[in-house]
């Protein structure tokens, strides 16, 4: 019963507010036009790239690694099909399961976290941005204590994948 007493009212906010941001202008006040909140456990590397060549050197860093490409998805090209605007961002999921499947036999929920997810974000002013999660973040999320030296290595492939996808 007091499931019902809590979710109802949240139901009747979200309903209420769901037009409201629907309904918006585009223009300054816009969710385009707005500055991007840091998120916790979320890492991000500035590029010195275009956003093309951002993806482009991601997925050719990965394979160069022989690491295994699963797909990038075109955020922005969804949202588009959906007739919402974003800014462009591509999703990039790869990883390798000897390593990453170590993670859900420690804890099977950490398959929400992969394979890994990089995401390529172009900002309000331009400016394109490599962002993940970070492996100690998802460690704790996931309470894996088993697991460190994996993390770590995790942690230093993605930053290396990064890094070479962002650097000029």
């Amino acid at each position: 019963m007091s499931r019902l007493i809590i979710f109802a009212p949240l139901a009747a906010a979200i309903m209420l507010a769901a037009p409201a941001v629907h309904a918006r202008p585009a223009g300054p006040e816009s969710p385009i036009a707005q500055p991007v909140p840091a998120a916790d456990g979320v890492v991000r590397l500035r590029s010195a790239n275009g956003f093309d060549e951002t993806v482009a050197r991601l997925k050719a860093d990965v394979q160069a690694k022989g690491i295994r490409f699963f797909d990038a998805i075109d955020q922005a090209g969804l949202g588009a099909s959906a007739d919402l605007k974003i800014r462009r961002s591509t999703l990039v999921l790869f990883g390798n399961p000897p390593l990453g499947v170590q993670f859900l036999q420690s804890n099977p929920y950490a398959g929400l976290d992969w394979p890994v997810r990089m995401l390529v974000l172009e900002d309000m002013d331009g400016t394109v941005w490599v962002a993940w999660t970070d492996f100690g973040f998802i460690a704790q999320r996931y309470g894996i204590t088993d697991k460190a030296p994996q993390f770590k290595m995790a942690g230093e492939v993605a930053g290396s994948i990064a890094t070479a996808a962002t650097a000029r």
